[in-house]
């Protein structure tokens, strides 16, 4: 009974929660290109919501100008797309999935098997390409090369090996 202190801290077992990285799965590499179509259909929703109208009011009117239902659209597209944005964001943040990868269930995580955090994944994952491929001519090349690079054995994409993350079955 002497180790017994009712003043002491109560602990617990407490297992890491990280997965080892031998149990993971890879994401097969259909399944990473199913991946961004279904996001990259998301995104075109709103957009051709506030294309369309524009396309209609061009055809109407001519060069006259497309007037304030067509300014209308074109704002609730904008919208549409900011949201969409913020919502694939908050998603990567919390689940390392976008809406696309959830549908799929894949998801984004470091190559330790560890939580990739938003800022990894936005700044190295989509901001940083989105740089390289701005750059004139090297960023045609890089934006070939970049998903190209899934066809090693690592199934890595040139993004993912800057980021150091990699996309695995949730």
């Amino acid at each position: 009974m002497a180790d017994f202190n009712p003043y002491q801290a109560p602990s617990a077992h407490v297992e890491d929660l990280e997965a080892d990285v031998d149990e993971m799965e890879l994401a097969g590499r259909g399944t990473r290109l199913g991946a961004v179509m279904i996001d990259s259909l998301i995104f075109m929703v709103p957009l051709l919501f506030a294309m369309l109208p524009m396309l209609f009011f061009a055809a109407k009117r001519g060069t006259e100008g497309f007037g304030v239902g067509a300014i209308i659209s074109i704002a609730v597209g904008l919208l549409g797309v900011l949201a969409i944005f913020v919502i694939d964001l908050v998603m990567l943040h919390r689940t390392g999935q976008t809406i696309g990868k959830r549908l799929l269930n894949v998801k984004i995580v470091r190559t330790d098997g560890s939580r990739a955090g938003l800022t990894r994944i936005f700044f190295l994952r989509l901001f940083v390409p989105g740089l390289i491929g701005g750059i004139p001519f090297v960023g045609a090349i890089f934006s070939l090369v970049d998903p190209l690079f899934i066809f090693q054995e690592s199934r890595r994409c040139v993004h993912d090996l800057i980021a150091d993350t990699m996309v695995v079955m949730a």
